[in-house]
């Protein structure tokens, strides 16, 4: 199944689906597709599902490229924001399986987009929390 079918068959996402990285309005630019043919489209995840969980920490962002999907937050990578970030996760991964079984079968990739710098030290606890879950940190997203 395509990123596509996978988005129209999640109806909480259904209306959020946009052409090309249309969706993550001006963090667009924190994303380099090496092909823009490849890009299937994106969702404002967090903004779709505002109304329906509004107090959860949502994931901001899910695009699909070359038949993976990439979920991509973007926030400030600091030692005291990974706590968060990692609660973002595991609330997106339930939110995979519950509301949009569909895009859970998609292959995938966990992004972390810093918002100013990673001042995440490399050899750190936190840094091994996050590679053991799965979340790349980095500037900016190559694709």
């Amino acid at each position: 199944m395509s990123f596509n079918d996978a988005i129209e068959n999640t109806p909480l996402l259904q209306n959020a689906w946009e052409n090309g990285l249309k969706a993550l309005g001006s963090n667009s630019s924190k994303v380099k597709p090496s092909d823009t043919r490849k890009c299937e489209g994106s969702v404002d995840i967090d903004t779709a599902v505002k109304s329906i969980y509004p107090n959860d920490s949502r994931w901001d962002y899910a695009l699909g490229y070359d038949g993976t999907t990439h979920f991509i937050e973007v926030h400030p990578a600091k030692t005291n924001e990974v706590k968060s970030v990692l609660n973002k996760l595991k609330w997106l991964k339930y939110f995979l399986i519950d509301d949009a079984p569909e895009l859970n079968k998609e292959p995938r990739h966990f992004h972390w987009i810093s918002s100013d710098g990673n001042h995440i030290l490399p050899n750190s606890s936190q840094a091994r929390q996050l590679a053991q879950s799965g979340i790349k940190v980095v500037r900016e997203l190559s694709l």
